[in-house]
């Protein structure tokens, strides 16, 4: 593993390091289209704890932001219904960054450029340890779930696609 390698600051370890949360860094050789499979194998961890940022969006065009495992898709339909909304989709890669600060392929929930909305699948907050973007292609971080909810205040959905 490459836990040694040093990974220079971001806005989201600047925003995890202001909020006090206890994080540690994992860094990867990016692979451009390789997802969370790449980064899970080159860790060598479960994809399933491997959480993705995805940023999407409804009808009306208002951003918000999607926590999911990596080994699994998002039903954008019970998304959208337990959302309240009437359609959610995924945003073009040109306006997801400019919703998050973030280059695509290391988008980050945490110190986002605007504060959007953030829904988790309920499942990622069973789990003891995730991986997480921490604000740039090839560098992951690992916290415990329940920051999701506590300083994100993201809603528990389920909308997993087996």
């Amino acid at each position: 593993m490459s836990k040694a390698r040093h990974v220079s600051e971001t806005p989201a370890t600047q925003w995890l390091r202001r909020h006090g949360v206890a994080f540690t860094e994992h860094a990867y050789d990016y692979v451009e289209h390789g997802g969370t499979a790449e980064s899970s194998r080159q860790l060598g961890v479960d994809e399933h704890i491997v959480v993705k940022t995805l940023i999407m969006e409804d009808e009306a065009a208002r951003p918000l932001v999607v926590l999911m495992h990596g080994d699994r898709e998002v039903s954008t339909k019970n998304l959208a219904r337990q959302a309240g909304v009437k359609k959610i989709a995924p945003c073009k890669p040109e306006v997801a960054q400019r919703h998050s600060g973030y280059q695509v392929g290391g988008t980050s929930p945490f110190g986002t450029r605007k504060a959007m909305p953030v829904y988790v699948e309920s499942t990622v907050l069973e789990l003891p340890r995730i991986l997480i973007n921490g604000g740039r292609r090839g560098y992951l971080v690992g916290i415990d779930p329940g920051e999701l909810t506590r300083l994100l205040k993201a809603v528990p959905v389920s909308a997993a696609l087996e």
